[in-house]
């Protein structure tokens, strides 16, 4: 992350993490959301042209997160069917972290 402020803002107030970190160390972020936890490093030389960051986040309700993602004004399309048997979507977070949030059918 470039920016703990706006990850964390991102991630809260967007896709509905919470803040689990313990104590608010400088640099670092820790966010959850049901089984799924997420580390953030401060790297504020950062290119975000050139950041290849991934996470795929398995959830049991693909309706629910695409709808919060898109009712908090986030930058995705539409679910699809991949042949893999997976329904998926994909974000962008402000680092261009790609977050790709599947379920299986």
């Amino acid at each position: 992350m470039r920016d703990k402020i706006v990850t964390k803002d991102f991630y809260v107030n967007k896709l509905g993490f919470s803040d689990i970190g313990t104590a608010d160390y400088d640099g670092y972020l820790l966010v959850k959301k049901d089984q799924v936890e997420i580390h953030f490093f401060q790297f504020s030389e950062l290119d975000p042209k050139e950041n290849y960051g991934q996470v795929y986040i398995r959830t049991s309700d693909i309706n629910a997160e695409y709808e919060l993602a898109r009712n908090n004004s986030v930058n995705c399309k539409s679910p699809e069917h991949k042949p893999w048997r997976q329904i998926e979507f994909s974000i962008l977070d402000p680092d261009n972290n790609l977050l790709t949030f599947g379920q299986i059918y």
